[in-house]
């Protein structure tokens, strides 16, 4: 490695925001062959929808006063995940990634979090390999699904966390607290759902068959978000488990294809992880079919909430 002058990690700070997409987008789009990086995920939003999300757990790699890389941390309670991290492709094999995930994994700690992980490309050696080396193990193939979306037939729309009072959202949020705990202990996506009403990215699906929430879906809708435009993307979506989660689980993916279409969207995306195979064969069994697919990287080695009676959506990107 030639003499390169130091990098040092802080907080990314909202002034930055334009280097990170910058550099986040021409490092996907460069190791993937894109034609013109710069361009790469089109109008679809990463950087600033999770810097907005959680300033505080964002991080700029900065060398001679050049932003060079960013990281970024999803804190959903007892789980965690983070990314996109993304290094100028001029930096690339200089220990910049190193020096980013050196704060993540502190941060993890700091946060106590029971379950962290990771989504990356399961080919690269460099990748796997360097999450290795901070205790991250690849476990599960993970892909990123879609169908196209066509006008519902009477689809179960279920209740739209938008359509709530305000007065009513605090229970509904109690209850989807309630539920993702019962999938996996301290599980909590208060902060993605609280950034997409926030931010307007979106909307929560949310499933009430008896008394008690049955299941939760957040989705990003359209350009400027993590789906981009003409998509409906489930970043996060769970039933909770027992001998009627297949069917809530149905009932769910309902919903969420009626909020595709009722926001015109043309694609409806959700992420299916191989250790919830049942789930996984219910999106297939639906028209879902992998755009794309990585892997799950794990801290520690275990499986987490990825098992085969898991209805569970998500692919942490």
């Amino acid at each position: 490695m030639a003499d390169v002058s130091p990098v040092v990690v802080r907080p990314l700070t909202e002034a930055d925001l334009v280097d990170a997409d910058r550099v986040f987008r021409v490092a996907f789009g460069t190791f993937l062959g894109a034609p013109d990086p710069r361009q790469f995920f089109g109008d679809a939003e990463f950087v600033r929808t999770r810097w907005h999300s959680g300033s505080h757990a964002a991080f700029a790699a900065v060398r001679e006063g050049r932003l060079v890389g960013s990281n970024f941390l999803a804190n959903w309670g007892s789980v965690g995940f983070f990314g996109p991290l993304t290094v100028d492709p001029s930096c690339w094999n200089q220990g910049v990634a190193k020096r980013l995930m050196e704060p993540t994994v502190e941060l993890f700690d700091t946060w106590g979090t029971r379950h962290a992980g990771l989504f990356t490309f399961a080919q690269s050696t460099m990748h796997v390999g360097l999450y290795q080396r901070f205790g991250f193990w690849p476990r599960f193939l993970t892909a990123v699904m879609s169908m196209p979306v066509t006008p519902p037939a009477a689809a179960h729309a279920g209740t739209r966390m938008s359509d709530l009072a305000p007065a009513a959202r605090p229970g509904a949020l109690a209850a989807v607290r309630e539920l993702t705990d019962a999938v996996y202990p301290g599980l909590d996506v208060t902060r993605e759902v609280e950034s997409v009403l926030n931010q307007g990215l979106g909307d929560i699906v949310l499933i009430d068959d008896t008394a008690a929430l049955q299941g939760v879906a957040v989705c990003h809708i359209g350009a400027g978000t993590e789906a981009g435009g003409g998509n409906c993307y489930v970043k996060f979506g769970a039933v909770r488990p027992g001998p009627h989660a297949a069917r809530h689980f149905e009932l769910l993916l309902d919903a969420c294809h009626r909020l595709a279409a009722d926001k015109g969207a043309s694609v409806l995306a959700a992420g299916a992880n191989a250790g919830r195979d049942k789930a996984w064969n219910a999106l297939a069994r639906r028209g879902f079919r992998t755009g794309m697919q990585g892997v799950s990287m794990h801290r520690p080695n275990d499986a987490g909430y990825s098992h085969s009676d898991s209805y569970v959506i998500d692919d942490w990107r």
